[in-house]
Protein backbone atom coordinates (compact mmCIF):
# COMPACT_ATOMS: atom_id res chain seq x y z
CA UNK A 1 0.00 0.00 0.00
CA UNK A 2 0.90 3.68 -0.69
CA UNK A 3 1.71 4.33 3.00
CA UNK A 4 4.31 7.23 2.72
CA UNK A 5 2.41 8.57 -0.15
CA UNK A 6 -0.94 8.53 2.14
CA UNK A 7 0.86 9.88 5.22
CA UNK A 8 2.35 12.82 2.75
CA UNK A 9 -1.21 14.06 1.69
CA UNK A 10 -2.61 13.52 4.68
CA UNK A 11 -0.25 15.60 6.18
CA UNK A 12 -0.75 18.61 3.88
CA UNK A 13 -4.75 18.38 3.72
CA UNK A 14 -6.14 17.16 6.88
CA UNK A 15 -5.91 19.70 10.20
CA UNK A 16 -4.28 17.99 12.78
CA UNK A 17 -2.97 14.96 11.14
CA UNK A 18 0.57 13.77 12.96
CA UNK A 19 1.58 10.50 11.44
CA UNK A 20 3.15 7.68 10.94
CA UNK A 21 -0.21 5.59 10.15
CA UNK A 22 -1.16 2.02 8.81
CA UNK A 23 -4.01 1.41 6.64
CA UNK A 24 -6.62 -2.07 7.67
CA UNK A 25 -9.11 -3.32 5.03
CA UNK A 26 -12.93 -2.95 6.38
CA UNK A 27 -15.36 -5.47 6.39
CA UNK A 28 -18.36 -4.23 3.83
CA UNK A 29 -17.63 -1.65 1.46
CA UNK A 30 -18.34 -4.13 -1.36
CA UNK A 31 -18.84 -1.75 -4.10
CA UNK A 32 -16.18 1.19 -2.55
CA UNK A 33 -12.55 0.24 -0.86
CA UNK A 34 -13.11 1.24 2.50
CA UNK A 35 -9.97 1.42 5.30
CA UNK A 36 -9.31 2.37 8.94
CA UNK A 37 -6.33 4.48 9.22
CA UNK A 38 -4.53 4.11 12.45
CA UNK A 39 -2.25 7.30 13.29
CA UNK A 40 -0.90 8.95 15.94
CA UNK A 41 -3.37 11.74 15.71
CA UNK A 42 -6.38 8.91 16.13
CA UNK A 43 -7.94 6.74 13.71
CA UNK A 44 -10.03 7.97 10.79
CA UNK A 45 -11.94 5.96 7.91
CA UNK A 46 -10.68 6.17 3.70
CA UNK A 47 -13.29 5.32 1.27
CA UNK A 48 -11.69 4.44 -1.94
CA UNK A 49 -13.14 4.65 -6.02
CA UNK A 50 -11.79 1.11 -6.77
CA UNK A 51 -8.87 -0.16 -9.06
CA UNK A 52 -8.99 -0.61 -12.93
CA UNK A 53 -12.32 -0.34 -14.83
CA UNK A 54 -15.32 0.58 -13.50
CA UNK A 55 -19.22 0.58 -14.98
CA UNK A 56 -20.30 3.98 -16.05
CA UNK A 57 -21.46 6.52 -13.52
CA UNK A 58 -20.28 4.43 -10.46
CA UNK A 59 -18.40 4.68 -7.30
CA UNK A 60 -18.34 8.55 -6.90
CA UNK A 61 -16.71 9.01 -4.20
CA UNK A 62 -16.47 12.49 -4.78
CA UNK A 63 -20.04 12.92 -4.45
CA UNK A 64 -19.97 11.13 -1.24
CA UNK A 65 -17.77 13.26 0.06
CA UNK A 66 -19.60 16.53 -0.99
CA UNK A 67 -22.91 15.39 0.41
CA UNK A 68 -21.74 14.56 3.75
CA UNK A 69 -19.99 18.06 4.06
CA UNK A 70 -23.12 19.46 2.51
CA UNK A 71 -25.52 17.72 5.83
CA UNK A 72 -22.82 18.60 8.49
CA UNK A 73 -25.06 20.90 9.92
CA UNK A 74 -28.78 18.59 9.06
CA UNK A 75 -30.84 16.70 11.12
CA UNK A 76 -28.92 13.90 9.00
CA UNK A 77 -26.04 12.12 11.24
CA UNK A 78 -23.28 11.87 8.85
CA UNK A 79 -19.54 11.75 9.75
CA UNK A 80 -17.21 14.71 9.87
CA UNK A 81 -15.36 14.43 5.84
CA UNK A 82 -11.66 16.30 5.89
CA UNK A 83 -10.45 15.89 2.68
CA UNK A 84 -10.89 14.81 -0.66
CA UNK A 85 -8.09 13.51 -3.20
CA UNK A 86 -8.38 13.61 -6.41
CA UNK A 87 -4.58 12.91 -7.95
CA UNK A 88 -4.21 8.90 -8.59
CA UNK A 89 -0.66 8.84 -7.46
CA UNK A 90 -1.39 8.68 -3.93
CA UNK A 91 -3.29 5.79 -3.77
CA UNK A 92 -4.06 4.16 -6.89
CA UNK A 93 -7.93 5.89 -7.40
CA UNK A 94 -9.78 8.87 -5.92
CA UNK A 95 -10.67 8.79 -2.30
CA UNK A 96 -11.28 10.54 0.22
CA UNK A 97 -10.80 10.76 4.66
CA UNK A 98 -13.62 11.11 7.00
CA UNK A 99 -14.06 10.69 10.94
CA UNK A 100 -13.90 7.34 12.62
CA UNK A 101 -17.10 6.70 14.63
CA UNK A 102 -17.21 4.20 16.98
CA UNK A 103 -19.90 2.21 16.77
CA UNK A 104 -21.69 -0.93 15.75
CA UNK A 105 -23.15 -1.82 11.99
CA UNK A 106 -26.09 -4.64 12.14
CA UNK A 107 -26.31 -6.60 8.98
CA UNK A 108 -29.01 -8.70 9.34
CA UNK A 109 -32.63 -6.94 9.92
CA UNK A 110 -33.82 -9.60 12.06
CA UNK A 111 -31.60 -8.39 14.57
CA UNK A 112 -31.42 -12.06 16.32
CA UNK A 113 -29.44 -11.00 19.33
CA UNK A 114 -31.24 -8.07 20.63
CA UNK A 115 -34.44 -7.74 22.59
CA UNK A 116 -38.14 -7.21 21.02
CA UNK A 117 -37.60 -3.57 22.65
CA UNK A 118 -34.37 -3.00 21.28
CA UNK A 119 -35.44 -4.19 18.12
CA UNK A 120 -38.68 -1.90 17.68
CA UNK A 121 -35.84 0.84 19.37
CA UNK A 122 -33.68 0.13 16.29
CA UNK A 123 -36.22 0.40 13.66
CA UNK A 124 -37.25 3.29 14.96
CA UNK A 125 -34.29 5.17 14.54
CA UNK A 126 -33.59 3.92 11.02
CA UNK A 127 -37.15 5.29 10.46
CA UNK A 128 -35.93 8.47 12.05
CA UNK A 129 -33.10 8.30 9.73
CA UNK A 130 -34.49 8.19 6.43
CA UNK A 131 -37.63 10.46 7.57
CA UNK A 132 -34.37 13.42 8.35
CA UNK A 133 -33.04 12.60 4.65
CA UNK A 134 -36.50 12.90 3.14
CA UNK A 135 -36.99 16.33 4.44
CA UNK A 136 -33.39 17.99 3.29
CA UNK A 137 -34.24 20.52 0.66
CA UNK A 138 -31.62 20.47 -1.41
CA UNK A 139 -31.07 24.41 -2.23
CA UNK A 140 -30.59 25.13 1.97
CA UNK A 141 -27.64 23.06 1.57
CA UNK A 142 -26.21 24.24 -1.04
CA UNK A 143 -27.16 21.02 -3.41
CA UNK A 144 -29.56 22.74 -5.69
CA UNK A 145 -27.44 21.47 -8.61
CA UNK A 146 -26.25 17.66 -6.99
CA UNK A 147 -29.02 16.07 -9.94
CA UNK A 148 -31.72 16.92 -12.68
CA UNK A 149 -35.07 18.25 -10.91
CA UNK A 150 -37.69 15.78 -11.89
CA UNK A 151 -37.77 12.74 -14.08
CA UNK A 152 -35.40 10.83 -11.36
CA UNK A 153 -37.48 7.48 -11.67
CA UNK A 154 -37.56 7.70 -15.54
CA UNK A 155 -33.80 8.15 -15.05
CA UNK A 156 -33.55 5.44 -12.36
CA UNK A 157 -35.28 2.91 -15.15
CA UNK A 158 -32.97 3.90 -17.78
CA UNK A 159 -29.79 3.89 -15.38
CA UNK A 160 -30.63 0.55 -13.78
CA UNK A 161 -31.15 -0.72 -17.36
CA UNK A 162 -28.15 0.51 -19.02
CA UNK A 163 -25.88 -0.65 -16.08
CA UNK A 164 -27.55 -4.65 -16.36
CA UNK A 165 -26.98 -4.68 -19.72
CA UNK A 166 -23.39 -3.72 -19.47
CA UNK A 167 -22.82 -6.29 -16.54
CA UNK A 168 -24.79 -9.03 -18.06
CA UNK A 169 -23.44 -12.64 -17.85
CA UNK A 170 -26.70 -14.70 -18.17
CA UNK A 171 -30.13 -14.25 -19.44
CA UNK A 172 -32.66 -13.15 -16.62
CA UNK A 173 -35.75 -13.65 -18.04
CA UNK A 174 -37.51 -11.76 -15.45
CA UNK A 175 -34.90 -8.83 -15.32
CA UNK A 176 -36.00 -8.75 -19.34
CA UNK A 177 -39.43 -8.78 -18.30
CA UNK A 178 -39.10 -5.73 -15.49
CA UNK A 179 -37.40 -3.89 -18.36
CA UNK A 180 -40.35 -3.56 -20.68
CA UNK A 181 -42.39 -3.63 -17.49
CA UNK A 182 -41.13 -0.57 -15.30
CA UNK A 183 -40.91 2.50 -18.34
CA UNK A 184 -45.05 1.41 -19.32
CA UNK A 185 -46.10 1.68 -15.54
CA UNK A 186 -43.96 4.69 -13.63
CA UNK A 187 -45.88 7.33 -12.19
CA UNK A 188 -47.25 10.04 -13.95
CA UNK A 189 -47.73 12.26 -11.49
CA UNK A 190 -45.16 15.69 -10.44
CA UNK A 191 -42.03 14.20 -8.49
CA UNK A 192 -41.62 16.28 -5.20
CA UNK A 193 -37.49 17.26 -5.65
CA UNK A 194 -35.40 15.86 -2.60
CA UNK A 195 -32.14 14.53 -1.20
CA UNK A 196 -31.70 10.76 -2.01
CA UNK A 197 -29.42 8.56 -0.58
CA UNK A 198 -29.38 5.65 -3.14
CA UNK A 199 -29.08 3.15 -0.65
CA UNK A 200 -30.43 3.36 2.67
CA UNK A 201 -30.74 0.09 4.75
CA UNK A 202 -29.66 -1.38 7.87
CA UNK A 203 -26.34 -1.87 7.55
CA UNK A 204 -25.19 1.53 5.64
CA UNK A 205 -26.07 2.49 9.37
CA UNK A 206 -23.06 3.21 12.15
CA UNK A 207 -25.04 3.02 15.53
CA UNK A 208 -24.21 4.02 18.86
CA UNK A 209 -23.00 0.61 20.31
CA UNK A 210 -25.25 0.60 23.23
CA UNK A 211 -28.17 3.30 22.71
CA UNK A 212 -30.77 2.59 20.24
CA UNK A 213 -29.28 6.04 18.15
CA UNK A 214 -27.76 6.31 14.46
CA UNK A 215 -24.85 8.19 14.63
CA UNK A 216 -24.15 7.63 11.14
CA UNK A 217 -25.46 7.06 7.82
CA UNK A 218 -22.44 6.01 5.05
CA UNK A 219 -22.52 5.12 1.30
CA UNK A 220 -23.53 8.11 -0.05
CA UNK A 221 -22.23 6.96 -3.57
CA UNK A 222 -25.46 6.72 -5.04
CA UNK A 223 -27.16 10.20 -3.67
CA UNK A 224 -28.34 12.67 -5.97
CA UNK A 225 -31.89 15.07 -6.47
CA UNK A 226 -34.96 12.20 -6.26
CA UNK A 227 -38.26 11.51 -5.57
CA UNK A 228 -39.04 10.54 -1.93
CA UNK A 229 -41.35 7.47 -1.90
CA UNK A 230 -38.58 5.75 -4.39
CA UNK A 231 -35.76 6.64 -1.96
CA UNK A 232 -37.44 5.24 1.14
CA UNK A 233 -39.01 2.38 -0.91
CA UNK A 234 -35.40 0.85 -1.45
CA UNK A 235 -35.58 0.96 2.32
CA UNK A 236 -38.80 -0.75 2.73
CA UNK A 237 -37.67 -3.74 0.53
CA UNK A 238 -36.52 -5.36 3.06
CA UNK A 239 -40.00 -6.92 4.27
CA UNK A 240 -40.24 -8.32 0.36
CA UNK A 241 -36.88 -10.58 0.74
CA UNK A 242 -36.96 -13.59 1.95
CA UNK A 243 -34.37 -14.07 4.42
CA UNK A 244 -33.17 -17.63 2.58
CA UNK A 245 -31.95 -15.41 -0.30
CA UNK A 246 -30.67 -12.41 1.11
CA UNK A 247 -30.51 -10.31 4.54
CA UNK A 248 -34.61 -9.77 4.51
CA UNK A 249 -37.95 -9.97 6.72
CA UNK A 250 -39.95 -11.31 3.46
CA UNK A 251 -42.53 -14.20 4.87
CA UNK A 252 -41.59 -14.18 8.33
CA UNK A 253 -44.11 -13.81 10.73
CA UNK A 254 -43.17 -10.59 13.35
CA UNK A 255 -45.86 -11.01 15.65
CA UNK A 256 -43.86 -10.59 19.27
CA UNK A 257 -40.60 -9.85 17.45
CA UNK A 258 -40.61 -5.62 18.25
CA UNK A 259 -39.86 -5.22 14.00
CA UNK A 260 -42.93 -3.28 12.91
CA UNK A 261 -44.76 -4.68 10.13
CA UNK A 262 -43.67 -2.89 6.66
CA UNK A 263 -47.52 -1.21 6.80
CA UNK A 264 -46.56 -0.04 9.98
CA UNK A 265 -43.21 1.48 9.45
CA UNK A 266 -44.49 3.11 5.86
CA UNK A 267 -46.96 4.94 8.49
CA UNK A 268 -44.19 6.53 10.29
CA UNK A 269 -42.19 7.83 7.77
CA UNK A 270 -45.54 9.26 6.67
CA UNK A 271 -46.05 11.03 10.03
CA UNK A 272 -42.31 12.35 10.65
CA UNK A 273 -42.47 13.83 6.78
CA UNK A 274 -45.55 14.57 7.03
CA UNK A 275 -46.67 12.72 3.58
CA UNK A 276 -49.45 10.12 2.27
CA UNK A 277 -48.60 6.57 1.25
CA UNK A 278 -49.87 6.81 -2.59
CA UNK A 279 -52.02 4.13 -4.08
CA UNK A 280 -49.13 3.00 -6.18
CA UNK A 281 -45.98 2.83 -3.32
CA UNK A 282 -45.39 -1.06 -4.44
CA UNK A 283 -44.32 0.45 -8.03
CA UNK A 284 -41.35 1.99 -6.18
CA UNK A 285 -40.55 -1.12 -4.02
CA UNK A 286 -40.86 -2.99 -7.62
CA UNK A 287 -38.36 -0.83 -9.05
CA UNK A 288 -36.00 -0.65 -5.97
CA UNK A 289 -35.97 -4.72 -6.52
CA UNK A 290 -35.05 -4.20 -10.10
CA UNK A 291 -32.03 -1.65 -9.09
CA UNK A 292 -30.81 -4.28 -6.71
CA UNK A 293 -30.59 -7.05 -8.98
CA UNK A 294 -28.82 -4.38 -11.52
CA UNK A 295 -26.52 -3.84 -8.22
CA UNK A 296 -25.32 -7.40 -7.50
CA UNK A 297 -25.51 -8.07 -11.20
CA UNK A 298 -22.64 -5.46 -11.37
CA UNK A 299 -20.73 -6.90 -8.41
CA UNK A 300 -20.72 -11.16 -10.51
CA UNK A 301 -19.42 -8.84 -13.42
CA UNK A 302 -16.84 -7.37 -11.33
CA UNK A 303 -15.87 -11.03 -10.07
CA UNK A 304 -15.30 -12.20 -13.58
CA UNK A 305 -12.94 -9.39 -14.71
CA UNK A 306 -11.21 -9.39 -11.37
CA UNK A 307 -11.69 -6.20 -10.43
CA UNK A 308 -14.28 -6.81 -7.11
CA UNK A 309 -13.60 -5.73 -3.65
CA UNK A 310 -14.91 -9.04 -1.78
CA UNK A 311 -14.38 -13.06 -2.40
CA UNK A 312 -17.81 -13.49 -1.89
CA UNK A 313 -18.72 -11.26 -4.99
CA UNK A 314 -19.23 -14.00 -7.85
CA UNK A 315 -21.79 -15.86 -5.22
CA UNK A 316 -23.83 -12.75 -4.37
CA UNK A 317 -24.02 -12.10 -8.71
CA UNK A 318 -26.36 -15.65 -8.02
CA UNK A 319 -29.13 -14.20 -6.30
CA UNK A 320 -29.68 -11.30 -9.12
CA UNK A 321 -32.25 -13.70 -10.82
CA UNK A 322 -34.05 -13.99 -7.50
CA UNK A 323 -34.34 -10.59 -6.83
CA UNK A 324 -35.91 -10.25 -10.16
CA UNK A 325 -38.51 -12.85 -10.37
CA UNK A 326 -39.70 -11.38 -6.29
CA UNK A 327 -40.15 -7.70 -8.55
CA UNK A 328 -41.71 -9.25 -11.77
CA UNK A 329 -44.17 -11.55 -9.39
CA UNK A 330 -45.47 -8.29 -7.74
CA UNK A 331 -45.64 -6.42 -11.27
CA UNK A 332 -47.34 -9.03 -12.88
CA UNK A 333 -50.03 -9.09 -10.31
Amino acid sequence: MAEAELTDWMSAQVAGFRGPLTLTRLKGGQSNPTWRIDAASGPYVLRQKPLGKTLPSAHQVDREYRVMKALADTDVPVPRVHALCEDDSVMGSMFFVMEYLDGRTLFDPQLPDLTPTQRTDIFDAMNRAIAAISLVDPLKVGLDDFGRHGGYVERQISRWTKQYRASETVSIPAMDALIDWLPQNKPTAPEEIRLAHGDFRLDNLILHKTEPRVLAVVDWELSTLGCPYADFAYNVMVWRIMPGLFRGLGGLDLTGTGIPTEDAYIADWCRRTGRTRPENFDFYVILSLFRIAAIVQGIAKRALDGTANDTRAAEMGKIAGPLAQIAWRMADR
